[in-house]
């Protein structure tokens, strides 16, 4: 058996790095401090993840659990604030591009970051994950959507949410990610 080699003057040029490789780093390096039980800011969109923004409360909780019915069992990643009162439920990349207003969640994504908890942080103080990362399940926006009609979770202004945002250090710019 030969292995099918080229002559050297026959190579392909060397390929240069994808230019978003140093983006992906920044990611990697970010998930794996939040799996060593530390948060970590991620950036939204790439391949990521983009975040919608709801109230929590009853409301935004019984949403959750009705998601979990239609994800068949568990819903996919939501994070809890209860300081705040908003829920983080992390949707497929792109998902900002297409969400348009909603009045009942504001969806994000590129360029802001998200700081996630740490996986094992699964309750009160700060926030916490009301529904773990599982593989690569993540919340479906096309059942997301009307839920979020039917449920009603408040604020219905994304500016209140947008100002909310603004003032606290949950979701921030890429800049910060990439600060040494």
């Amino acid at each position: 058996m030969s292995v099918f080699t080229l002559p050297l003057h026959q190579m392909p040029p060397a390929q240069q790095p994808a230019a978003d490789m140093q983006d992906l780093a920044a990611r990697v390096r970010a998930l794996l401090s939040v799996r060593e039980n530390r948060s970590s800011r991620i950036p939204l969109g790439g391949q990521m993840f983009d975040v919608v923004v709801t109230a929590g409360g009853r409301p935004g909780r019984a949403a959750v659990v009705q998601m979990d019915d239609i994800q068949l069992g568990t819903c996919g990643p939501v994070i809890e604030d209860r300081n705040s009162g908003l829920l983080y439920w992390l949707v497929p990349p792109g998902t900002a591009s297409t969400w348009g207003y909603h009045g009942f969640g504001l969806c994000i994504g590129a360029p802001y970051t998200l700081t996630l908890p740490a996986l094992t942080h699964s309750e009160p103080p700060g926030p916490y994950w009301l529904r773990p990362c599982i593989s690569d399940r993540l919340v479906p926006p096309q059942q997301l959507r009307p839920l979020l009609y039917q449920a009603g979770p408040l604020p219905t202004s994304p500016s209140a949410v947008q100002a909310h945002l603004a003032a606290t250090d949950v979701l921030g710019h890429p800049a910060e990610v990439m600060a040494p």
